[in-house]
């Protein structure tokens, strides 16, 4: 039997369920691509990025991340842009921009709990269905059935069952999987910063 006689046998439940499973997986291709867009060569960056500023070369360190697409560079190129204000407004301008960019990082990931949560649930819904039909069969016929009378609900109750698992499944691990990833991304972003303001805040004591 193939894959799609098995979700036809599993009735209408299984349409959610196969929607499910269809989203499920293009977000854990889209989160794959753009975790892997995300994530680069912090050291290289930050080691390039402390020389230029040692000099003062501040048009240069904005150049440097303007060549980058991450969001590392970003979060610091909006505190360089206002390297010539108070530390608060640095510090600020380096927190909105991080603001910005953690909810892309996370995005989709609350639909992938989701249907983690909803998956199996349908899968049940779908087993007391498959039951009901099968009883409904046996009362219908006053109990006198044989197997082949209930398989049309048994069928619907297993193969639900086994479709709201099949789901969830790597949709739970999809989504513990992306939120260590992107809490790593984040921690990386918060001592990438913490690194630039250190030296920016020193060069303006010494300018002060």
């Amino acid at each position: 039997m193939n894959l799609w006689l098995l979700v036809v046998k599993g009735g209408l439940i299984m349409i959610p369920i196969s929607l499910c499973g269809a989203l499920t997986l293009a977000i854990i291709i889209e989160k794959l691509l753009a975790l892997k867009h995300a994530a680069m060569d912090t050291e290289k960056f930050l080691s390039e990025m402390e020389g230029l500023l040692k000099g003062r070369q501040i048009k240069e360190c904005v150049q440097l991340c303007d060549r980058y697409a991450q969001p590392i560079p970003r979060i610091i190129k909006a505190g360089l842009l206002k390297s010539d204000r108070s530390h608060e407004e640095i510090k600020e301008a380096i927190q909105d921009a991080a603001s910005h960019e953690i909810p892309l990082l996370e995005k989709y990931l609350g639909i992938l709990a989701s249907i983690a949560t909803v998956a199996p649930l349908l899968g049940l819904l779908g087993t007391v269905t498959g039951l009901i039909k099968a009883f409904m069969v046996i009362q219908a016929r006053g109990g006198l059935v044989n197997p082949g009378d209930l398989a049309g609900g048994i069928w619907e109750a297993l193969v639900t069952t086994v479709g709201g698992l099949v789901v969830a499944i790597p949709a739970y691990l999809g989504y513990n999987y992306f939120v260590s990833r992107v809490n790593t991304l984040v921690l990386e972003m918060e001592k990438s910063a913490s690194r630039v303001l250190d030296i920016i805040f020193v060069l303006k004591a010494q300018e002060e």
